[in-house]
């Protein structure tokens, strides 16, 4: 999927994760799980330079600030906690009731020997969590297919190469139109609400059909139907889906990462899934890899993401939910558009009895 996706992006970090960390001139790529979390606790990093994530999200959205993402100090820490508060055991349990019905009802085809696209599925869920979340009373799959255009769009304007004509005027105009319809709803027209939809419904619908297809090629339906072993299931599926495979940094001050000096100025490429071990051994709730490993991809320390506890509860409904149907793929096609390595149709269909 990856190689999909990004083939000489994935191709380059493939051919250089023997060594934990390796400097290309002014860029360190990181796989080591330690020089990882290294980087993300104890260097400083600038959260508006070129070619990071917050550099990307202040552009997409016209120089607006506030974004998470590109924030620093106390500002920073007050819209993670908060964000962490509606995400917190209370707020996903919330959530829960706005997506469980629609789960059983997008579902129902299954059993009536009908067919499902798991993207549309992951879709509509994001969005309505988002909804949910915001307050908003926009239509999910639109939310969906607005925060999936934006993110798309600002990646287009950031990959390698020369640049692409009309690129930042199509970030512009897509951020423009998700920040509308969030507004026009109810849901706020804020920065922080837009960075929220674009997060959420992107690396869900990147990670949740690729950990279907997963359990349908690997026979893992029989974990996901049994309570005990569901949740590690979804711990599992999501460190080796990786759903954002690739942190972009940038050090705001010296400092080293895993032995390896780190200058000021110097882009970091911080290979989540490789820290993560997810090209080393496969998903089994049976044998997890340890938690201080699997939840890398989920960042590190002041860096970790705040929605780990919403993916881990809609993935494992998700798994739950399709267990009883043993699906199997039936048709699947990559996106190459898209912001994040992820399906662009994954069709499923119950096993045959």
């Amino acid at each position: 999927m990856y190689l999909r996706s990004h083939p000489v992006l994935f191709a380059l970090l493939a051919a250089t994760r023997g060594r934990g960390v390796r400097r290309i001139g002014g860029t360190l790529l990181v796989h080591d799980a330690g020089a990882y979390r290294d980087a993300l606790t104890r260097i400083p990093l600038d959260r508006t330079a070129a070619g990071t994530t917050g550099a990307a999200a202040r552009e997409a959205l016209a120089g607006a600030g506030g974004v998470l993402f590109d924030q620093e100090g106390s500002g920073h820490r007050t819209d993670r906690r908060d964000l962490a508060d509606g995400l917190g055991a209370a707020g996903v349990k919330r959530l829960r009731v706005r997506w469980r019905p629609l789960l059983a009802e997008r579902l129902a085809p299954l059993g009536r020997g009908g067919e499902v696209d798991a993207v549309a599925l992951a879709a509509e869920l994001s969005g309505s969590a988002v909804c949910a979340l915001l307050g908003s009373g926009a239509d999910p799959s639109a939310v969906a297919r607005a925060a999936a255009a934006a993110a798309a769009a600002s990646v287009r304007g950031h990959l390698p190469g020369p640049p692409r004509p009309g690129a930042k005027k199509a970030a512009a105009r897509t951020a423009r139109e998700l920040r509308e319809l969030l507004a026009g709803s109810g849901g706020g027209d804020g920065a922080l609400a837009a960075m929220l939809a674009v997060a959420a419904v992107n690396t869900t619908v990147a990670a949740l059909p690729r950990a279907v297809a997963w359990c349908a090629d690997a026979g893992l339906w029989g974990q996901a139907g049994d309570p005990e072993l569901l949740p590690r299931l979804a711990d599992e599926l999501l460190r080796v889906t990786a759903a954002s495979p690739v942190l972009p940094r940038a050090a705001a001050a010296d400092g080293a990462a895993g032995g390896c000096p780190v200058r000021a100025g110097d882009r970091l490429v911080l290979v989540a899934r490789h820290a993560a071990g997810a090209h080393r051994r496969g998903p089994d709730a049976l044998d997890p890899a340890p938690p201080a490993e699997a939840h890398l991809v989920f960042g590190a320390g002041p860096h970790a993401c705040p929605g780990a506890r919403l993916a881990r509860a809609q993935l494992a409904d998700v798994l739950a939910a399709l267990a009883p149907y043993r699906p199997v793929v039936v048709r699947a096609r990559a996106d190459r558009r898209a912001a994040l390595p992820g399906w662009r149709v994954l069709t499923v269909r119950a096993a045959a009895a």
